[in-house]
């Protein structure tokens, strides 16, 4: 029965398929909903409320899933030799079966439970269709809640579409057009759901969302039932929430994959389905506009740093940049700041530091502790981070010199990026291990070992702070660093909104709803950073000015777990250079003592050369995973994607 329970009800579509609302019981040790009646469980706003919990209490923590975790699935992210089981590498060998019942993928679990707490335990696929069950149960129950007032009502309705469409359009990003449940299956009888194609999918899903937006507040705290709930209404579903996702749900139903079908030659990555790009425009246009008129809680952080490789942010400043994707020092506090829209809950914080800390630095001579697991970026997307003036570097404009390659980058390199001579440890250490104190990342340099160095030549600190070491001791638990990865953010709004634009108007295309062009919105990130504005060279040129959209995307959303769905939707999964992934190497010049008192930027390099490190030998199948053959074997019209 243990085994069933977690089968039928946690793992696979066969618990909606087959087994239906309320007959669990002649299967399972317990009924899901058994804990309240159902006529408790819909009486009031407060029991109401309880009912959907557990549908937050499910979504993902896409980096502490598992002791070493995996999100980054495009040719941004690298693993060392011991992480060859993680998704990344399975992904890169063509292996996209990996992402079933696999410990280090946030995206399914064969051990799902949505009511724990544990961070291991919860898992897309595996909670997705009983999600979207607790939601249309919801739905069809609302009558029940004859006491509640209009405001209480709009609420939870609200929340119970934004959920429907949400678990599907997640889904539907990586396995394309599913059935879409939009109603409590019967408990019996033959079941014939068809799959629907990606856009008719999305159409089904946009009705939820526009409901969503609809139904709920701009912010919980300035509602009556939010009041008493004050300072703790940040992850509640809310319509800024739903607009956001509405309008990703428009432009992923806009791109070329999703317009002209899976296929090799990347002749069709501009070609975008323009009705669909224009309604994604208009979504995210509201959104923003909302934002800019002070309208909403949400606004840019700040990018201002009096010391950007320790992450000092300038005095006086707010919020900064890392303060989205971790804090310290601040008592735990849950990552985010003001911009960030959409979460899950993260309530082991100090899981962080078990895995999610320890897997950024180089692992030679135990430097930073725990498995030997890392995570570091390719060179190929280090050089996404163009020059401080906003040109590309393989424009002949742009001043990149490869003797002086760290030099006059994007603000945002220096942010993210660890390269050679980056003082890696700030506090004492031995003096045997004070040869480890700068980044070695040269050619056969002491950081480049690829078991437990860099196999690129650079490690990441965006997401954790290179202090969290084995002597700085960022990650020892006095220090409190959260970590946690947010499924939306303003900056990707942004980048979306400049996208749909520019797919039906090019650089100077804007939605009604909003006053800014696709070109200012990608400016007002530059303008954040203090990097340069788009070369009006690009500006110019519809597909060119697409194309710096794509490398600004790149570089603001950089290991946050978006990549692969946008070379995917791009029709550039399968495409040069898109497809493989490389290292920098170089020749030192300056002595060590030149790291010691001078700012690593500045080092000039010999021989300075890119190499490829793995090519991955992708086809037209690899545009969609593939589906878990005992869904596909329900019923014939739950058919596998092509190739699988």
């Amino acid at each position: 029965m243990k085994y069933k329970y977690k089968t039928l009800v946690w793992g696979s579509l066969l618990f909606i398929f087959t087994i239906g609302l309320f007959s669990c019981q002649d299967y399972l040790d317990k009924e899901p909903e058994s804990i309240v009646s159902e006529k408790v469980a819909f009486a009031n706003f407060t029991n109401f409320q309880g009912f959907i919990e557990e549908i937050y209490n499910c979504i993902p923590d896409k980096e502490k899933k598992y002791w070493t975790a995996s999100w980054n699935w495009g040719e941004d992210e690298l693993f060392n030799l011991e992480g060859s089981w993680h998704m990344t590498n399975q992904v890169d060998i063509g292996n996209f079966w990996a992402w079933q019942n696999a410990a280090g993928t946030w995206f399914d679990d064969d051990n799902a439970d949505p009511t724990s707490n544990d961070k291991f335990r919860h898992g897309l696929w595996a909670h997705a269709w009983y999600c979207i069950r607790k939601a249309n149960m919801g739905l069809s129950n609302l009558d029940k809640l004859a006491s509640a007032t209009q405001e209480e009502k709009n609420m939870i309705a609200g929340q119970l579409y934004f959920f429907r469409a949400w678990w599907h359009f997640e889904m539907m990003q990586y396995l394309g057009g599913l059935p879409y449940v939009d109603e409590v299956l019967p408990s019996v009888g033959e079941f014939t759901l068809p799959r629907l194609s990606y856009q008719e999918c999305a159409d089904k899903a946009a009705a939820d969302f526009a409901k969503a937006a609809e139904l709920l507040p701009i912010d919980w705290d300035n509602t009556t039932v939010g009041k008493k709930t004050l300072g703790k209404n940040g992850l509640r579903i809310n319509k800024i929430m739903a607009l956001g996702y509405l309008g990703k749900n428009y432009l992923w139903a806009a791109s070329p994959l999703m317009k002209n079908g899976a296929e090799t030659g990347g002749a069709n990555t501009y070609n975008y389905d323009e009705a669909y790009a224009k309604k994604a425009a208009e979504a995210f246009g509201e959104l923003l506009d909302l934002v800019e008129s002070g309208q909403t809680q949400y606004a840019l952080v700040e990018f201002d740093y009096d010391d950007i490789y320790n992450h000092k942010p300038a005095s006086g400043t707010g919020s900064k940049f890392s303060d989205m994707f971790y804090t310290m020092g601040q008592n735990a506090l849950m990552p985010g700041s003001t911009e960030a829209i959409f979460r899950g809950p993260s309530s082991d914080w100090n899981g962080s530091n078990w895995n999610t800390t320890k897997t950024f630095g180089p692992k030679v001579k135990g430097i930073v502790e725990h498995d030997n697991i890392i995570h570091h970026p390719t060179a190929n997307y280090v050089n996404y981070y163009g020059m401080a003036n906003g040109l590309p570097l393989d424009d002949p404009e742009s001043g990149f010199d490869p003797e002086y390659p760290f030099r006059d980058r994007d603000p945002r390199f220096y942010h993210d990026i660890m390269f050679d001579g980056f003082q890696f440890v700030n506090a004492a250490m031995p003096a045997d291990m004070e040869y480890l104190r700068y980044c070695g990342l040269y050619s056969d340099g002491p950081m480049r070992n690829a078991a437990d160095g860099s196999r690129s030549g650079y490690f990441i600190q965006k997401l954790v702070p290179h202090t969290a070491n084995k002597y700085d001791k960022a990650y020892d638990w006095g220090n409190r660093l959260h970590t946690y990865l947010p499924y939306m953010r303003l900056g990707d709004i942004y980048t979306m909104y400049a996208e749909a634009c520019a797919a039906f108007g090019g650089a100077s295309g804007k939605a009604v709803s909003f006053s800014k062009t696709a070109e200012e919105a990608i400016n007002t990130l530059r303008d954040r950073c203090g990097a340069g504005h788009v070369n009006a060279k690009y500006v110019a040129d519809r597909d060119l000015f697409i194309d710096e959209i794509r490398r600004e995307r790149a570089v603001e959303l950089s290991f946050e777990g978006f990549r692969f769905n946008d070379l995917q939707r791009w029709l550039l999964l399968t495409e040069y250079p898109y497809n493989v992934k490389t290292s920098h190497e170089f020749d030192r010049v300056e002595s060590d003592d030149f790291y010691k008192n001078n700012d690593p930027r500045d080092a000039r390099v010999a021989n300075f050369r890119e190499e490829v490190v793995l090519t991955r030998r992708f086809g037209v199948k690899h545009y969609w995973f593939p589906l878990k053959i005992e869904d596909v074997s329900l019923y014939p019209e739950f058919g596998q994607n092509p190739g699988w």
